[in-house]
């Protein structure tokens, strides 16, 4: 690596840490922030080292597995929240129901990200995270404009918002984003990334809904007009919605033009309750 790239450094090294505190107990901020670590170290290397080389290669492909592994414990986590968070008598007792279905599978993913963590696959990843440190030639440098170039892509696009297409946003901004962290002192990156955690948690409060909301449809597939599934769905809408309109401003934001006309997919048949919506923490 490239001396001077103080940012860099401190990405393996705060993966490092996250690696011991996960090592040692899955707990919810150790499983969550091993991710991101994980994630932002990813884009890094995919992104600014055009030649990972054979350690590269075989590093990145042991975060991504492990970090499936973590991230369906976390998934867990935010939906067991939002679930507790949803205040509703009329439908208590799925919520009830689903509540400890999710609890239950909580402890069962906690094991296997435990096993996931062995000795021997912790040392071999120290080991390459150490090795890829010293190796990687990380073009810091180019982390501003690959993030405009992620944007542009982004910015270019008029198709009418679907939730394929909503998701796709939210991964191309998040990766736009790591990237734009690393222009150190650059106002304008600092602007750009204030923007994107906007558009972020909007897009990412929507996507941990949805995945709630299938899951208890999944779960009561069976049950006519179960209340619970009913305000989830109504309530993932209003999710959608608001998180369209982040995007819309964010858009407008990054080309510093006017809003493009997004189409926001929605049943317009169905309407949010408002007694719905305020159910959410």
């Amino acid at each position: 690596m490239a001396t001077g790239q103080k940012s860099t450094r401190l990405l393996f090294e705060k993966l490092n840490r996250q690696l011991t505190k996960l090592a040692a107990k899955p707990a919810p901020n150790s499983v969550h922030r091993f991710r991101t670590s994980g994630r932002r170290l990813e884009v890094v290397l995919t992104e600014l080292a055009p030649n990972p080389g054979r350690n590269g290669k075989k590093l990145l492909k042991l975060l991504a597995r492990l970090r499936r592994k973590a991230g369906r414990v976390r998934d867990l986590d935010v939906q067991v929240a939002l679930l507790r968070s949803l205040k509703m008598p009329e439908g208590a007792r799925h919520k009830s129901q689903l509540l400890q279905a999710l609890m239950e599978e909580r402890i069962q993913k906690e094991k296997k990200v435990a096993q996931a963590f062995d000795k021997e696959t912790v040392r071999e990843l120290r080991t390459r995270l150490k090795r890829a440190a010293s190796e990687s030639d990380i073009r810091e440098s180019e982390a501003w404009d690959q993030a405009r170039s992620m944007l542009t892509k982004l910015e270019r696009q008029t198709e009418p918002l679907t939730e394929k297409v909503l998701h796709q946003y939210r991964i191309v901004g998040k990766r736009a984003r790591y990237l734009a962290e690393l222009a150190d002192k650059n106002p304008e990156a600092e602007r750009l990334v204030d923007q994107l955690k906007i558009m972020q948690d909007a897009l990412g409060e929507w996507h941990d809904w949805l995945k709630l909301t299938q899951r208890a449809a999944n779960s009561f597939s069976g049950v006519s007009g179960s209340p619970l599934v009913s305000a989830l769905r109504n309530l993932t809408r209003a999710k959608f919605r608001h998180a369209g309109m982040a995007l819309t401003e964010a858009r407008s934001a990054f080309s510093s033009k006017r809003p493009s006309a997004i189409e926001v997919a929605s049943d317009r048949k169905q309407t949010t309750p408002v007694s719905v919506i305020g159910t959410a923490a």
